[in-house]
């Protein structure tokens, strides 16, 4: 009698990480063993942020499941709970053998809670790093209420023992979207500024989101970016920020941008398209996590504004600049200078889903306990 493929459980909340799970996505719904889900949330659902949703459906992805868990301005906690009890009910339904949940949004935090307390294994992608802000504890958070990870790098496989995880339950597959940043098909630059319409021959990337413990300041560090934006005299896309609280600030500061004949302005860009316009971008600025990950994979120069992504791996490409017009400009016109470009492997070869794959093909990661032990370091071996 043929063996039932076993159900694995994507959970996808934003453009971003739909991007970054697709790989593995796709190396599950190509093997048989396998029954590949996904369940659509988040920004996806949102017409301001350009329903993405369409995005995950025109992938070819066959068994999605569509929940929308929030109106436009709802507090995160409320965003995270709603999703909680849309999941609920899903997986109440219909448990699936295996939940996938990436990085450090609420989504994902709703979605290993939901895993922990109804038993169902669920696996963290890109655990045991440090983010700054409210993203570091809601990711460290998910790695607890997880019972298996895959991590990038032998320094998050450390982070995650520190925090108490069997060794057995962490696997070392690399970035997923690394995948897709070294794939050779990605879209060539000319077809992604015909897509999007974008007329420069040189240009920067603006990315910039709320940083939830500074709501106070938002408006400001905002302003800061357009300002410095706008007196650099160089052509910039823009990507909206995510739907945290404080977006707003963030939006009406980009109202200044509108109607400027150097300024292209989106609410989302497929992660392919990104891809191929960081990769031959004069440099990316803001607080995204693309610019201290994705950039310096091409070894892009990114400007990171602020304290979102302190803590953060900091490669040479990186430049640092305070939320101040006059510090951000300099940045811009140090990143300008630089010709040289040194790409990194700190985060991945391009192989990730060839080892997700290959962990999920072992019996004993379906062994896994679902009772966590705290496993404590040998504190005098680790000296």
């Amino acid at each position: 009698m043929a063996t039932e493929p076993r159900r694995v459980l994507f959970l996808t909340g934003t453009r971003a990480d739909f991007g970054k799970l697709k790989p593995l996505m796709r190396a599950v719904d190509a093997d048989p063993a396998f029954r590949c889900e996904i369940f659509v949330t988040g920004m996806h659902m949102m017409r301001r942020y350009g329903y993405t949703v369409e995005e995950v459906r025109k992938a070819g992805f066959s068994n999605l499941h569509l929940f929308m868990n929030q109106i436009e301005g709802e507090p995160m906690e409320l965003v995270m709970a709603n999703t909680i009890v849309g999941l609920s009910r899903y997986v109440h339904e219909d448990p699936p053998e295996l939940m996938v949940v990436h990085g450090d949004r609420v989504e994902a935090l709703a979605g290993a809670i939901v895993g922990a307390v109804r038993n169902v294994l669920t696996a963290h992608v890109e655990g045991g790093e440090h983010s700054g802000t409210i993203d570091g504890l809601i990711r460290h958070s998910v790695s607890k209420m997880s019972h298996v990870h895959f991590v990038a790098n032998r320094e998050a496989s450390r982070l995650l023992r520190q925090l108490g995880e069997h060794p057995d339950t962490i696997f070392e597959i690399g970035s997923p979207d690394i995948d897709v940043m070294r794939s050779p098909d990605l879209p060539t630059l000319s077809s992604a500024k015909a897509r999007y319409q974008i007329p420069f021959d040189r240009y920067g990337l603006v990315l910039f989101h709320p940083v939830t413990s500074e709501l106070g300041s938002m408006r400001a560090q905002a302003k800061a970016l357009v300002d410095a934006v706008l007196a650099s005299g160089h052509d910039h896309v823009v990507v909206y920020p995510n739907n945290d609280e404080g977006a707003a600030d963030i939006f009406r500061e980009y109202e200044r941008f509108k109607d400027n004949p150097r300024i292209r302005m989106f609410p989302s860009i497929r992660f392919e398209y990104f891809l191929s316009l960081l990769r031959s971008a004069d440099y990316i600025v803001g607080n995204s996590s693309a610019g201290v990950r994705e950039a310096p994979v091409y070894g892009v120069p990114a400007i990171d504004v602020g304290t979102r992504q302190h803590g953060r791996f900091r490669h040479e490409s990186i430049l640092s600049a305070a939320p101040e017009p006059e510090a951000i400009g300099r940045a811009i016109g140090e990143a300008l200078g630089r010709t040289a470009r040194v790409g990194s492997n700190h985060f991945g070869d391009g192989r990730s889903a060839e080892r997700f794959m290959e962990a999920l093909r072992s019996e004993a990661l379906w062994a896994t306990p679902r009772q966590k032990a705290f496993v404590e370091l040998d504190w005098a071996a680790a000296r």
